[in-house]
Parts: structure tokens; C-alpha cells; sequence
């Protein structure tokens, strides 16, 4: 079975913003067929691009799992296991959804970004992830925070303000919808925003200094106007965005 359902479809996906082209991805540790897991990646998938359903790609971790063992013992991935960590580290923008197991991710959906992240440091570095999970119950909710968060904030990935869980009761749940909505646009105004994955340029033309730092120049329509109080201030540029940890360790060293 190919794991990698729906890839042939991914190139030139049209936003919801109907400006530029998204490369969106979803990795779904869902284990059964058919998975609320996955589900839960289509809607999100759906809402940030347009799509039906249907023609989302999805990469299912469950069809990679021995590929994904092997992988830790041998050191090298398996063609499908390889396609599937090529289409990460490609696409400009990931949803991410595993059902939660003993109140965290479960151990497929944590062994993928275990071998991605030994394979490349940098595959998930700036860009921009939705996460999301699913749960028999709304006591689990806190694992987007708890586990989730911090760990794509570890990945160095650009995570989407608002997070997605779904317990058995909210399917159909007008609660529900609403939150695929925000974060689904959430995720199509980062992915729009930041960088084409990889080549660290807009359009195909760099915007980088001798330094190797953005100039926070207008290019492809990167840098968003920040207002104050009806008036235009500095350029925000995405690239530029300071993680919150090193925000935070800044801080303390000037305390």
C-alpha cells in the first residue's frame, strides 16, 4: 500500500488566500481504516487550500512503521520511507495530527520526526506546522500544548497559533468547524508569508544580504506592514521571526 496517498496531486495546490501556490502535506499517525486521525488532517488540509477532501496528500505513518524501525537500526530509510521525509522536507507548510496515546503523541507519530530530524536538522526549520490530535476524550486536550507544541518549537518549526483536537463528541460540532476554519487560515497566511521550502528565496530571487539575512525587503510580497494606532510602522518580515525561547534566554542574560 502506498503511504504516501494523494502525493501526485500536491504541486501548484491554490491557497485559500487565492494568491500563491501551497505545497500543504499532512502526516496522519492514524491506525485504523477509516481513521478520525486522518479525517481530522483532510478537513484542515481542505480548509487551507481549497481541495476536496479526497485529493489531500496524506502520508500515513501506519503503512511506514517497519520501514520507520528499520530505519533506527540500519541508518538509512527505505524508498517509501525516503519519499515520504522528501515530501516534509518539500512542502511548504505540514499539518501534523496523531491520536493521543497515555495523555501524549503516540510512538509511530514520534519515531517519524525522530528519523526525519537524523536524517536532516533542518527539514522542518522555518517552516510552518499545524498540529493537531484526536482523543476519545476532551481531557486530553492540553496534549497540543504539553507535547506537541514543544516539541515542533524543538524542530525549529514555525507553529501555527491555534491547535486542533478532536474528541469522539466534537464530530459535527459547530466548535469544531470553527477551529478547522481559524487554524486552517492560520496555517495558509504563514505558508503564503514565509519563504518557498528549501531555497530560502521568494519567486526564485533571493532577498539575503552578504550576511546571509533577510534585507526585510518587499519581494514577492514577504514583509507585512505593521500598524500602530491607524498608522503604518515598520515591515514585519516573516523570515525574521525570533523563536520564543531565544526570546525568553535573551532576556534572562540581560536580567
Amino acid at each position: 500500500m502506498n503511504a504516501l496517498n494523494g502525493m501526485e496531486g500536491m504541486e501548484g495546490v491554490k491557497g485559500m488566500n487565492g494568491m500563491n501556490a501551497m505545497n500543504i502535506v499532512v502526516v496522519s499517525a492514524g491506525l485504523s481504516v477509516p481513521s478520525s486521525t486522518r479525517l481530522l488532517g483532510e478537513r484542515l488540509a481542505a480548509a487551507a487550500t481549497g481541495q476536496a477532501p479526497s485529493d489531500v496528500p496524506v502520508i500515513e505513518l501506519r503503512d511506514l512503521a517497519v520501514d520507520i524501525a528499520h530505519n533506527f537500526t540500519s541508518g538509512f530509510p527505505a524508498p517509501a520511507l525516503a519519499e515520504a521525509m522528501d515530501a516534509v522536507t518539500g512542502a511548504d507548510g505540514v499539518i501534523v495530527v496523531t491520536p493521543v496515546f497515555s495523555a501524549s503523541y503516540s510512538g509511530l507519530f514520534k519515531s517519524f520526526f525522530d528519523v526525519l530530524g537524523a536524517r536532516d536538522r533542518e527539514a522542518l526549520a522555518g517552516k510552518p506546522v499545524l498540529i493537531a490530535a484526536t482523543g476519545g476524550t476532551p481531557r486530553h486536550s492540553l496534549v497540543l500544548e504539553h507535547s506537541l507544541r514543544p516539541l515542533f518549537a524543538h524542530l525549529r518549526a514555525v507553529v501555527v497559533p491555534t491547535g486542533v483536537y478532536a474528541a469522539s463528541q466534537d464530530w459535527g460540532d459547530k466548535g469544531l468547524d470553527a477551529r478547522i476554519a481559524r487554524a486552517a487560515g492560520e496555517l495558509a497566511a504563514l505558508a503564503g508569508a514565509l519563504p518557498a521550502a528549501g531555497n530560502g528565496t521568494v519567486d526564485g530571487n533571493s532577498n539575503s544580504n552578504s550576511n546571509g539575512n533577510g534585507d526585510g525587503g518587499e519581494a514577492g510580497g514577504d514583509a507585512i506592514r505593521v500598524t500602530r494606532g491607524g498608522a503604518v510602522d515598520d515591515k514585519f518580515d516573516a523570515r525574521n521571526v525570533v523563536p520564543f525561547e531565544e526570546q525568553l534566554a535573551a532576556l534572562r542574560s540581560a536580567g
